[in-house]
């Protein structure tokens, strides 16, 4: 049963649909991470994969296109997915000022992001047993591994650019792995951002096209898993969000990429950083416990007994 959401909900909704766009524009943070953290990564789940559902393919086949439409959750992918558009087109050229000229600050802001993010995933758990124990630090050291590879060389023509979309979004669904950051291991993150900066639709057609491919077989499966192995899985996703830290360290050595130690630096700019580091962390704790409040506020009141 999809339900339906009054307008200050709705609104609500595109905000949150802008924190996702937000994120997805900056490599190393997950939009599923995003998603997770602001209460709406399960609905996404079953609304993507609504799609394959018997009942919606055979509203589709009778034309019956107002059924099919709630049947898939559009209200509800409609509204977040022009959060999530209106983020990138007028937050893609902020994002490049930013990651080009204070890479370090925003980078200690989504550590905190994160590391909130994985305590927030692991309370999701209702039981930690050996299973989840193990599917932990699973998670987090295949994440830490695969966020610490290196770019590599890729083709540039349109059936490229669909499988890096499709590899893309399916990142996006899993908290932890960052879809951008998958464009960047695949070459194609610049090339996806000049893209949408200069609305270059010959690059911006095939990653969309591969997007909706790729999402629309994952999430299926993912719905699946999250239903059937429940506790396993969001083990498993915590522990990808913990591995993914790898990517958001904002402590580097003058490269850039080797790894330092706030301890070890002089001057203020640490403590900047441990402050945005702190923010982060705020802002998701903040966030949950106000979902979690207004979750309280609509479950409805046990029945008095008579």
């Amino acid at each position: 049963m999809v339900s339906r959401r009054g307008p200050i909900a709705t609104l609500l909704l595109y905000v949150k649909g802008l924190s996702v766009g937000v994120s997805d524009l900056v490599p190393g943070f997950s939009g599923g991470t995003m998603a997770l953290v602001v209460g709406i990564y399960p609905e996404i789940i079953a609304a993507i994969s609504s799609f394959s559902d018997r009942s919606f393919l055979q509203a589709l086949r009778r034309r019956r296109l107002r059924e099919a439409f709630r049947l898939c959750h559009g209200p509800f992918l409609l509204t977040l997915g022009l959060g999530m558009v209106t983020a990138i087109v007028l937050l893609a050229p902020l994002a490049t000022y930013l990651l080009t000229h204070f890479p370090l600050h925003v980078a200690a802001f989504f550590f905190g992001l994160v590391l909130a993010s994985a305590l927030v995933a692991g309370g999701l758990v209702r039981r930690w047993g050996r299973t989840e124990l193990l599917l932990l630090p699973l998670g987090a050291i295949g994440a830490f591994v695969l966020v610490g590879l290196a770019p590599t060389e890729t083709p540039s023509g349109p059936l490229f650019l669909v499988l890096a979309g499709a590899i893309a979004v399916c990142a996006l669904v899993l908290p932890g792995l960052s879809g951008s950051f998958m464009l960047v291991l695949l070459s194609k993150y610049d090339v996806a951002l000049a893209a949408v900066t200069a609305r270059d639709f010959g690059v911006i057609v095939p990653l969309m096209l591969g997007g909706v491919l790729g999402i629309l077989s994952f999430a299926r499966v993912m719905s699946y898993l999250l239903k059937r192995y429940h506790d396993p899985m969001l083990a498993l996703l915590t522990g990808f969000v913990v591995g993914s830290l790898r990517k958001v360290w904002p402590y580097t050595q003058a490269d850039g990429v080797s790894p330092a130690w706030p301890w070890l630096s002089v001057g203020p700019e640490p403590l900047v950083l441990a402050a945005l580091m702190v923010a982060g962390v705020v802002a998701v704790l903040l966030l949950d416990r106000a979902g979690k409040r207004r979750a309280r506020a609509a479950a409805p009141e046990p029945a008095l007994p008579a």
